[in-house]
């Protein structure tokens, strides 16, 4: 059995007051499910902790500097060549000063945006992302 695959993710939401929740996805441009929405994440460099390797895959795939908070959740996904990505998901807040709107798809992702809860249910995400993301109530809406 292949070594398991240390990866985060980053559950980037926007609530500022006055503004509707927003979840911030990525296009994935690269296999495992390229062209499907899903969250800015990856692998976990090594002696790199999963704080930094999340702050560092958001703003790669997005261009947008967080704050990185409390882990949400864990998943499992079969990677390319038989072995297994665990991926743990974090709580993320954009940091002080980041612009929101100046979000844009950069590394390995084709797309960047920002979607209210029922947009990202009608999006073609990522298999399993939704079922995750409301089994955690990140996604609260029916």
């Amino acid at each position: 059995m292949s070594a398991p695959i240390p990866c985060v993710g980053g559950l980037v939401v926007d609530d500022r007051p006055g503004v509707p929740w927003r979840l911030l996805l990525v296009r994935r441009g690269q296999e495992p499910a390229k062209g499907t929405w899903s969250v800015p994440g990856g692998r976990v460099e090594p002696g790199e902790s999963d704080a930094a390797a999340t702050a560092r895959e958001v703003l790669e795939e997005t261009g947008l500097r967080v704050e990185v908070g409390a882990l949400v959740g864990t998943v499992q996904r079969d990677a390319p060549g038989g072995g297994v990505y665990v991926i743990r998901d974090y709580a993320c807040r954009p940091a002080p000063g980041a612009d929101v709107a100046a979000v844009r798809a950069g590394d390995d992702a084709d797309d960047a945006g920002w979607f209210t809860e029922a947009e990202v249910r009608r999006l073609d995400c990522s298999p399993g992302l939704v079922d995750a993301l409301t089994a955690w109530q990140v996604l609260r809406l029916p």
